[in-house]
């Protein structure tokens, strides 16, 4: 909660957070009309060309009306926040992430290159994370932001693996290139549980639900903008925009009906039994995703139609509840509804809010809400999958219907209760998000045709072929609207009941954090355990252990390979090479079985100078010059920490050397017939003819070779001198070092 300042509405961070979504959503509102005419923009820039990866912002009507919401009650969030958090010692910080939050999910439903969407959608989880985690002090944020970015994350890198084999099946990463469905690829199988799995996690569907209710640890704004109206639903976008892809076959159906419709059920019961208003908000959120990735799963005509409503109904209903529950809170000093009643005498504008904004939840004419729930209704009827569509979708639309009372009815009716801070009404900064989008539930169930050029369009590219929406608060009394009147009964029901209710499903306890927990604990006792296995402390044991691995890798891949190799005639061997031969040799044996590290190092210099002797008969003096700075400067730095090493134990190096030795001959082997292989196979000169052609005019150098190490290879050479620097730095510091210790 905000602490006392003088600032207005948290200073100039305050201000530029509430003017940059201002100003994006009075620009994206330019679109309107073109959108709905059935107009789709695309702007594009290569991002890198070389690769072919091009960034594209792709608005449609799906993209469009994501973009609108994300903007406009991101405007609401940011004012509501100045006022909310505008005292906070960390408050530029909040902003910062908040903004960059903004921008992701912004990045995420405007890309139209796939590598790019990822990109941001992996930004939304990573300042999500930060958001959640913002009370850092508390070992709870700490707690649960790590598990949203857990599971999200997860989730992403499966969703990347499913990127690369969209690339693959459909032959482009661009969203607007891609032609017809890919249910008939081979690929289709992984493609769709990748992306299911990234989709799932991300909009937190059973079994991955249990990181939502937990991310409500985060401040109000936060849980207001990323939990209910964006992040969340970063999933069922994933989910529409790639419905006319992946979309139409069976195993996409049955999927998104069955743990659409369970998500939606499970977390409504699970709404009832808290008392933190707050948390009931969060499960119904949980309700609101299962029922629009049921209804994208059912993909008729209308269900997308009353899943595209229902987006913003929702967006707008619970965007305004959780903003109010701020206003309580920090007007009351408590969230639990046991505590509170009677709010009306004292928070008479914060209840107009919260009753628009519950009875839109509810479903009540002649709130928006209303015909959200008759054209799901009306979908669920006309769709496969009957019964178990519209039993889902009856049973937490009544379960709903209660939540809203428990919300919204009981905190501000009946008798004024004592709480924790005297009640009292909230700044106009906190109140204008909450009326404004309850007033909007209000004016779009009156006069529903301004919504249709949002849902119309949106619903257009969810099908991908175009739709005509007629959107009508009433027409006739059909079975949807019997429906919506049992719902009624049965959540008033529910409500009168749902004490008695929630004190019985209190001895249900689900298992999924305990789990999470045990889980967790598991990975770090295994870590710890694997740790004290491989990190030992011993050099030589690394070393060894990295070469044995080499040595394993490269035998059974000559191995599997049935390499025939013939062995090189030596008559080209002069008495000089056959003396640098017999001198590397010498250095390599005096290495392997001095037991004076001293010797060991100046033996294995001595095998240094005999490569560079190599270089330098072959025509390689700058590569010879390299060798012998690294291995002076090698002998000089390992002398020198010689100088502060104990003793050889002889006995146990003894012991050891055979290993040594034999791992030592079998990794030199291995090398040498990996190199009479490249030999002997035949020489490809493209490179060499590439170089050739192209030095002169792309890189404007006549000398190849210094045209490849200076631009072709710049980075290589770059990392060769860095080497070489950073290795003289070194021995002049221990050097140096070593000399004012002496002195």
């Amino acid at each position: 909660m905000a602490e006392s300042s003088g600032r207005t509405l948290g200073g100039p961070a305050g201000w530029i957070s509430i003017l940059i979504p201002a100003g994006l959503f009075l620009w994206f509102a330019q679109f309107i009309p073109a959108v709905a005419a059935g107009e789709v923009l695309l702007w594009r820039f290569n991002w890198v060309p070389s690769l072919g990866v091009s960034v594209g912002m792709l608005l449609d009507g799906l993209s469009l009306t994501f973009a609108l919401l994300i903007t406009g009650i991101g405007a609401l969030v940011t004012l509501y926040s100045a006022s909310y958090l505008g005292g906070h010692t960390h408050y530029t910080r909040f902003v910062c992430y908040l903004l960059a939050f903004m921008a992701g999910m912004l990045g995420l439903v405007l890309s139209d290159n796939l590598l790019a969407l990822f990109v941001f959608w992996e930004i939304t989880t990573i300042s999500s994370y930060l958001l959640i985690g913002f009370n850092a002090d508390e070992e709870k944020s700490r707690r649960n932001a790590l598990q949203a970015l857990l599971v999200t994350g997860t989730g992403g890198l499966a969703f990347l693996a499913g990127i690369v084999l969209i690339g693959t099946a459909a032959g482009t990463f661009e969203l607007s290139e891609i032609e017809g469905s890919l249910v008939d690829h081979a690929l289709y199988l992984p493609i769709f549980w990748l992306v299911i799995l990234g989709a799932f996690t991300k909009s937190a569907q059973v079994p991955f639900h249990f990181w939502l209710p937990n991310a409500m640890a985060a401040p109000t704004p936060v849980s207001a903008y990323l939990h209910s109206a964006t992040m969340v639903k970063g999933g069922v976008y994933l989910l529409a925009r790639m419905n006319p892809t992946l979309g139409g076959s069976d195993i996409w159906f049955w999927t998104l009906v069955i743990f659409g419709g369970v998500t939606a059920v499970f977390a409504s019961l699970l709404a009832i039994r808290q008392t933190d208003i707050k948390q009931v908000l969060a499960y119904t959120t949980l309700m609101a995703l299962g029922t629009l990735v049921m209804f994208i799963g059912v993909g008729t005509e209308a269900a997308i139609l009353g899943a595209m409503t229902f987006l913003l109904v929702h967006s707008l209903y619970k965007a305004a509840l959780f903003l109010m529950i701020g206003v309580v809170d920090h007007g009351t000093g408590t969230r639990e509804a046991t505590v509170l009643r009677g709010l009306w005498r004292k928070m008479p504008v914060t209840m107009v809010a919260a009753m628009l904004a519950a009875a839109s939840m509810a479903g009540l004419p002649p709130l928006f809400g209303f015909i959200g729930k008759e054209f799901l209704y009306k979908a669920s009827l006309e769709g496969p999958a009957l019964f178990w569509v519209t039993g889902c979708a009856f049973a937490a639309s009544a379960l709903m219907f209660a939540c809203a009372g428990v919300v919204a009815w009981r905190p501000f009716t009946g008798k004024l209760a004592k709480t924790p801070v005297e009640a009292h009404e909230g700044p106009v900064a906190m109140l204008a998000g909450p009326l404004l989008l309850a007033a909007l539930g209000l004016g779009l169930g009156l006069a529903p045709n301004y919504a249709e050029p949002l849902v119309g369009p949106a619903t257009t590219a969810v099908l991908g072929a175009p739709y005509a929406v007629d959107l009508y608060l009433f027409k006739e009394v059909n079975v949807a609207f019997i429906l919506s009147l049992l719902t009624f009964a049965a959540g008033l029901a529910l409500y009168a009941w749902h004490v008695r209710l929630r004190t019985a499903l209190a001895h249900f306890k689900p298992r999924f954090d305990p789990g999470w927990d045990g889980l967790m604990g598991a990975v770090a006792a295994g870590s710890k355990g694997l740790t004290r296995t491989i990190q030992t402390g011993q050099l030589r044991r690394y070393i060894f252990v990295t070469f044995a691995s080499l040595a394993v890798v490269v035998g059974y891949a000559i191995w599997r390979g049935g390499l025939a190799l013939e062995i090189p005639e030596m008559q080209e061997l002069r008495a000089k090479h056959w003396s640098v031969l017999i001198f590397i040799m010498a250095g390599a044996l005096l290495t392997a079985f001095t037991n004076s590290r001293m010797t060991a190092v100046a033996a294995l210099g001595v095998v240094g100078v005999g490569v560079a002797l190599i270089f330098i008969m072959f025509g390689a003096p700058d590569v010879a010059i390299t060798q012998l700075l690294v291995e002076v400067l090698q002998v000089v730095l390992v002398a020198v920490a010689m100088l502060k090493l104990p003793q050889l134990n002889t006995e146990r190096v003894n012991r050891l050397r055979a290993w040594d030795l034999a791992l030592s001959i079998a990794i030199g082997a291995m090398i040498t017939v990996v190199l009479l292989a490249v030999m002997q196979a035949p020489l490809d000169l493209r490179l060499t003819e590439f170089f050739e052609a192209t030095s002169a005019p792309i890189a404007f150098g006549r000398n190849i070779v210094n045209v490849i190490l200076v631009d072709f290879r710049a980075l290589d050479t770059f990392g060769e001198i860095a080497v070489v620097v950073i290795a003289a730095l070194g021995a002049f510091a221990l050097l140096r070092g070593t000399k004012g210790e002496r002195s």
